[in-house]
């Protein structure tokens, strides 16, 4: 159960690491079908993207991606792998993640770190941007928190 806390002072800002191990337990979490259908995807953790990737999506700052996803997708023969073909990655942004955590107080990190890499993976399952807003506006609408409490 998360705590708030106003004790900061003896308290460092989460590692890479730390991340690492969020996604970990998230990935651990995933319930069947979803979990062996994202049993080949890799899941890293950066500072931030790479500049070409900020560029490609047309973005000027490291602070707008949180994550991506980054291979073939299912829907696109990705689940049998072709020579030569990198790994499905899902990539993390530490720093973007952070910042964001730290202008919504109603998430802990690891709901959002959860919620990122559960997106990310909508797009390796075949969801669009698009498809996944339509997703969480009818969970809303039902009453199904997008961030679920435990």
């Amino acid at each position: 159960m998360a705590v708030k806390t106003t004790d900061w002072s003896g308290r460092y800002s989460p590692t890479l690491d730390d991340f690492e191990a969020l996604a970990s337990a998230a990935l651990a979490a995933l319930p069947e079908p979803f979990a062996s259908l994202a049993a080949d995807v890799t899941c890293s953790v950066a500072e931030f993207a790479e500049d070409d990737v900020l560029k490609g999506f047309g973005m000027e700052s490291p602070f707008e991606l949180m994550g991506l996803f980054s291979g073939i997708g299912l829907t696109e023969d990705g689940a049998v792998p072709q020579t030569g073909q990198l790994p499905n990655t899902v990539y993390l942004y530490r720093r973007a993640i952070l910042d964001y955590w730290a202008e919504n107080d109603d998430n802990t990190l690891g709901e959002i770190v959860t919620h990122v890499l559960i997106h990310e993976l909508g797009h390796h399952f075949g969801f669009s941007d698009e498809d996944m807003e339509a997703l969480e506006a009818a969970a809303d609408a039902a009453g199904i928190e997008a961030f679920p409490r435990t």
